[in-house]
């Protein structure tokens, strides 16, 4: 009887992370007149725990995706899972910024907002253009993107390995046990450090609020506010329509089932460093273990609805406060460079920064405008980030559902 108590009395990871977020904002707050205590105290161990999820990163995307492609044992069908998973992603990340485009211009984003404009500075970052991405998509040796965590470069190297192991046939038995053998000790690794997210999420969230008060929140409330509407009107239309549509299952399941990593994602701001809590919460939401090992890592390097939305709104708020009438082509513009951008745009904090640039080009606002809204990035990261993984597990369910109707169809 008491062992039983004591399994209800247990409170669950989401449980204990919600919790330390929520101890974070209240520390944060309480704390804004030390911020630097913060800074210098607090938040090296939430940086401790990022720099340990990171370690375990590149290992679980890379052996996961081999896993999953040699478990499929097909290169057809592995080409079937990637053109769905970039179709949707591509769509809805265009049906994001759109939101986002449509939302600002409603609600005026960036209307009585009043700055001295002359003081603004912003060093724009240069964009890589088209065919520099596609080059860099193809590492020149295996080990320097392992290394560096360029993502893209290390899907690319999985998908090659994980297609050797499958043409390779029965000499490739031993490499296929190999990769299961170190793929299983990686997934244990993530589960110790997953064990320390609480202490992270508190540790990361505390000093962004202490640094960020309500005073340095407060001019640009409406940016934020917006954004967030927005985030929050494009997951529960699109991502809640897809899944009951595609999958059939109620969006009240899959939100509930995605709480704990939508949770971490909030506090990281790291897609990437939400990957092993996507991958944990999409399997327990029925999804395969071979479809969610391709689509997350791909979704977590490619799938940008947040920044899409982000992209957007700040566009507009840029536009108005330098009193720019942005025209419908400029604003299609918008659309078809932001929707593009995403693609290769590295899923860890900050990336944003370098396609609003983009965006801004595109379209012939000033690049200082980003300065603007530099300050709270943070804050609007955070957020993005959430709607960003959210998005790759959406995807992930739809597909797997796609995949085992047509399974089902052909038995």
């Amino acid at each position: 009887m008491s062992e039983t108590a004591g399994k209800k009395r247990k409170v669950s990871l989401t449980m204990r992370i919600f919790i330390a977020l929520v101890l974070g904002v209240v520390v944060g707050i309480a704390m804004q007149g030390v911020s630097d205590v913060a800074e210098s105290y607090i938040k090296p161990f939430g940086t401790i725990f990022l720099n340990l999820i990171k370690m375990v990163v590149v290992p679980v995307v890379l052996l996961s995706i081999m896993q999953g492609i040699i478990s499929l044992q097909d290169v057809k069908k592995v080409g079937s899972i990637g053109i769905k998973t970039v179709v949707y992603y591509m769509c809805t990340t265009a049906f994001a910024v759109t939101l986002g485009l449509l939302l600002a211009n409603l609600l005026n984003v960036g209307a009585g907002y009043n700055l001295g404009t002359e003081e603004l500075v912003y060093e724009a970052a240069e964009a890589p253009s088209f065919m520099d991405t596609l080059v860099n998509i193809f590492p020149s040796n295996a080990i320097q993107p392992l290394a560096s965590a360029t993502m893209l470069q290390v899907i690319v190297i999985a998908l090659f390995f994980g297609f050797g192991i499958i043409v390779a046939g029965e000499k490739g038995k031993v490499a296929k046990d190999v990769i299961d053998s170190f793929s299983e000790v990686s997934f244990k690794v993530m589960e110790m450090i997953i064990k320390l997210s609480p202490i992270g999420v508190f540790a990361l969230i505390c000093p962004v609020v202490a640094s960020n008060g309500p005073a340095v929140l407060l001019p640009l409330l409406k940016v934020i506010g917006v954004a967030y509407l927005t985030y929050v009107v494009h997951m529960v239309v699109v991502y809640s329509s897809t899944v009951k549509v595609i999958a059939g299952m109620s969006p009240v399941t899959f939100f509930k089932g995605m709480s704990q990593a939508m949770i971490f994602a909030f506090s990281s701001a790291s897609s990437v460093g939400a990957l092993p809590f996507n991958l944990e919460c999409t399997q327990k939401l029925g999804a395969r273990k071979e479809v969610a090992s391709f689509v997350l890592p791909l979704g977590a390097t490619i799938n940008m609805d947040g920044t899409a939305i982000y992209q957007g709104v700040c566009a507009i708020f840029i536009a108005q406060i330098f009193g720019f009438d942005l025209t419908i082509s400029q604003q299609i513009t918008i659309i078809l460079t932001a929707t593009l951008a995403s693609i290769g745009t590295a899923g860890v904090p900050g990336s944003g920064m370098i396609m609003l640039a983009m965006v801004l080009e595109s379209v012939g606002l000033p690049l200082e405008g980003i300065a603007l809204v530099a300050g709270i990035d943070r804050i609007l990261d955070m957020g993005r980030t959430c709607v960003n993984i959210t998005g790759d597990a959406a995807c992930t369910i739809c597909v797997d559902s796609m995949e085992k109707k047509k399974e089902a169809r052909r038995a």
